[in-house]
């Protein structure tokens, strides 16, 4: 089995700020250590994994190396007791495809720990479908209802509506009868965030950031992957009690505010993280995704490529000529 060969796309280190990529043959031997052998069916393209593909350090510092947060096949070894050889399963976030070779690869090897089971309702495509991106959207969507944001609250904002997080967040909170209104900088996508259930869809430059301390009250709870003053203007404009769940830093890391909106409306910021997060409330998350909150556009939102298309698609993301999921097929 360690003699196993497969296709991966690697990306190498050729001058202090030049990378390259191709599809290489590999070989189990040269995976990090783990305990469970996966045979991948499926990865999908993240904001993450092509900032890892171009060498940003903030992501990956070791090279050669393989991107891909995500992936999910089947057991192909085992030296754990909490898996067998045979066993459909996912893998997201933790160190894969950070420092740790990913997703984009017939084969990984990771820590039993990182396994999640693939539940029933999902095909392993489905679950690409969704992804790390899939699972923030679903934690945030969570926090907002452990928050007591109903549908009859009135609208939630989403932001960067047309990337991964945001796309599934649409989708999502449409299927649970949210008024969803999404903002964006792609008009030409407005068709498109529509088809995914979005009420209304205003441009992003709406949310701007002004001096006053408070705005018309507006939102009844936001799904933020932006920051920056997008944060800073969804924020003023929630209503009394809302809660804004953030996940991103699309536009800046750092954002301003006054303490009013949280003292005297009551707004709730909570981070959302889906790296480390506690196994319970991933598998919670996976079975949301797979019963109440799987939508009927699930595919509308996709897009299904080849390795090998990997590495132009990855470019497209950093250069904002992409919206939705893109999953890869390993098979």
């Amino acid at each position: 089995m360690e003699q196993r060969n497969f296709k991966a796309l690697v990306v190498e280190k050729i001058a202090d700020t030049q990378f390259q990529r191709c599809i290489k043959q590999r070989s189990v031997s040269e995976l990090p250590p783990g305990d469970v052998l996966i045979r991948v069916q499926y990865s999908s393209l993240n904001f993450k994994d092509a900032l890892s593909a171009t060498g940003n350090p903030g992501v990956t510092r070791n090279f050669p190396h393989t991107p891909g947060i995500d992936a999910v096949g089947v057991v192909a070894h085992s030296d754990s007791k909490l898996w067998q050889a045979g066993d459909q399963v996912i893998v997201t976030s933790y160190d894969l495809g950070m420092n740790t070779d990913g997703g984009l690869s017939e084969y990984i090897r990771v820590p039993a720990q990182w396994v999640v089971a693939l539940p029933s309702n999902l095909t392993p495509a489905q679950a690409m479908s969704y992804g790390t991106a899939g699972l923030t959207a679903a934690l945030m969507i969570t926090a907002l209802i452990d928050n007591g944001v109903q549908p009859q609250d009135g609208e939630i904002l989403v932001t960067g509506a047309t990337g991964g997080v945001g796309s599934v967040a649409v989708a999502i909170l449409a299927t649970l009868g949210y008024n969803v209104c999404a903002a964006t900088g792609k008009a030409s996508q407005t068709a498109y965030l529509k088809q995914l259930g979005a009420t209304s869809v205003i441009d992003r430059n709406e949310l701007t950031e002004n001096k006053r301390p408070m705005l018309k009250e507006r939102w009844a709870g936001v799904v933020d992957v932006v920051g920056g003053e997008t944060l800073s203007c969804a924020i003023k404009a929630t209503k009394y009690t809302g809660t804004v769940t953030c996940s991103g830093m699309v536009s800046d890391v750092s954002f301003t505010t006054s303490i009013f909106p949280f003292i005297l409306r009551g707004v709730k910021l909570i981070g959302i993280d889906s790296v480390e997060c506690k196994m319970e409330n991933r598998l919670s998350a996976w079975q949301q995704m797979a019963n109440q909150f799987k939508p009927t556009c699930l595919s509308n939102l996709t897009s299904e490529i080849k390795l090998e298309q990997a590495e132009a698609q990855l470019l497209a993301m950093l250069d904002g000529k992409s919206h939705g999921r893109f999953i890869v097929n390993l098979q």
